[in-house]
């Protein structure tokens, strides 16, 4: 079985595009038939991103796609990822692929990162609407262009498209209960573990350049901050 998480903090307006896009790759050719459960764990949503989980249960459903939410009250990116992973792992998944509320995934893109034959898939994110940032739109994508490597041999981390094996997961400990980098901590510790990685520009998604950063360091914060002519320390997106 094949497990997706999804953490997502008051994402109602996102929620829709992200689930059409999962159901899609889970239902790829490529996976043979391979059972795959998406779980979104809802982390102190006070919005109606559950609503929105459970209207598309019934068409998942009928994909033959386990479509399952987690309310949790963790307010921290990687405790809720930690939960989603723990989750899919008691359920016998035997690769875990993670990506963001905000963010559509490729039909292919579960697909590609089984194809790779590596114990991790760390992928790269695109922007295909930088229209949230107005006026300074046009040299955010610019500058993200010129400084940003999508392609194969890249070493971006990000939550928002990343793959590992169950195995893999394991011996290097899942992720840290933090508020943000949990993807990055994650990373290193499949190296230190001797885990064969990929960087890889195959398994493709499309992320949001929102204005709203939910993380101070994450992806969205990291985009705010090229505005200023520097990145946050640490930040895994640059």
């Amino acid at each position: 079985m094949i497990g997706i998480a999804v953490p997502a903090h008051d994402e109602e307006a996102s929620l829709p595009a992200c689930l059409a896009a999962l159901l899609a790759a889970a239902c790829h050719p490529a996976l043979e038939g391979e059972p795959v459960v998406v779980c979104i764990v809802l982390d102190a949503c006070a919005d109606g991103s559950e609503a929105v989980v459970r209207q598309h249960q019934a068409a998942f459903r009928a994909a033959g796609v386990v479509l399952a939410y987690l309310p949790v009250d963790e307010r921290r990116v990687g405790a809720a990822r930690a939960v989603g992973a723990e989750w899919l792992l008691a359920r016998g998944a035997r690769w875990l692929a993670f990506t963001d509320a905000d963010t559509r995934v490729a039909p292919g893109w579960l697909a590609a990162q089984l194809a790779l034959d590596a114990d991790a898939a760390c992928g790269t994110v695109a922007v295909d609407d930088w229209s949230p940032h107005r006026q300074q739109a046009a040299a955010l994508r610019e500058h993200f262009a010129t400084v940003y490597h999508d392609r194969d041999g890249h070493h971006h981390i990000h939550g928002a498209n990343l793959g590992v094996s169950a195995e893999a997961y394991r011996k290097a400990g899942g992720f840290s209960a933090v508020t943000c980098h949990e993807d990055v901590l994650l990373v290193k510790a499949l190296e230190a573990a001797g885990a064969r990685l990929a960087w890889t520009a195959q398994p493709r998604v499309f992320t949001s350049a929102r204005t709203d950063a939910r993380a101070r360091g994450g992806f969205g914060d990291t985009l705010l901050t090229m505005l200023g002519g520097t990145a946050p320390c640490g930040s895994s997106a640059a």
